[in-house]
């Protein structure tokens, strides 16, 4: 088996509105990836993530469609889990890892990175150390090694189904963000017109009635404009001369 050989699944979006989504992902990937001994080759889950992961000059072993509802999350893991088996029996791969943005409650998602082979030997240490929730201890039926081997593709399904779900989410709560901002400044736009509308207005009222008092007094008068002072609806003095 090829000792450098590392594989990744990186999961990004085909969606509009949902800003440096691909980028913050692909960039978190390739600086992770970079910091590696070993060849990485990556399965995009995207074609705009595919682009700029290949603008980043990473090698790319395949790509994937995003999924369009939870549903169609289970089928794309069964094909990124058949791809990953086949390339492992080959010997190609050693090490697998994925990324994907998660949500966060402040800065809307973050990169996040996760190596899912080979084990952690201190994460399956804590495992064995966890207490088991009742008295019932669980016994292996069959053979030992093909229920450990059921175990971790149960262990690579969860996990990958996790990464999907959780990119998905964190789409949709970048998507919505942009919305919102959107919808914000449509707002502050419509108030800041609306004030441009009235002053505007304002002032047209203004000068007719100005226009109508300086008639009525050059009428008054015998045909000759007389002096005076006169408000407009703002409450501001406006003078006029006699001709």
């Amino acid at each position: 088996m090829n000792a450098g050989a590392i594989s990744a699944v990186v999961f990004g979006s085909d969606q509009g509105l949902v800003g440096q989504f691909n980028d913050v992902v692909a960039d978190y990937a390739r600086k992770t990836l970079g910091n590696l001994t070993g060849t990485p080759r990556i399965w995009a889950v995207g074609e705009r993530v595919h682009a700029r992961l290949k603008d980043a000059g990473l090698p790319l072993a395949g790509l994937f469609t995003v999924p369009n509802s939870v549903g169609a999350i289970t089928p794309l893991v069964g094909k990124i889990l058949v791809e990953s088996e086949a390339r492992r029996g080959h010997g190609e791969a050693v090490e697998l890892h994925l990324f994907y943005n998660r949500p966060t409650s402040g800065a809307v998602y973050e990169p996040i990175g996760q190596r899912l082979l080979p084990l952690d030997e201190t994460w399956r240490r804590d495992l064995g150390e966890l207490p088991w929730p009742t008295r019932n201890l669980p016994e292996v039926l069959g053979s030992s090694p093909e229920t450990l081997r059921a175990l971790i593709r149960e262990y690579l399904f969860v996990s990958l189904f996790r990464a999907c779900a959780e990119s998905l989410a964190s789409e949709n709560m970048s998507r919505l963000a942009a919305m919102q901002r959107a919808d914000k400044n449509i707002d502050e736009l419509l108030e800041a017109l609306n004030r441009v509308f009235h002053r505007l207005r304002q002032s047209g009222i203004d000068e007719e009635l100005f226009d109508v008092i300086s008639g009525f007094e050059a009428l008054a008068n015998g045909g000759r404009p007389g002096r005076g002072r006169i408000r407009n609806n703002s409450g501001a003095a406006l003078d006029h001369d006699d001709a």
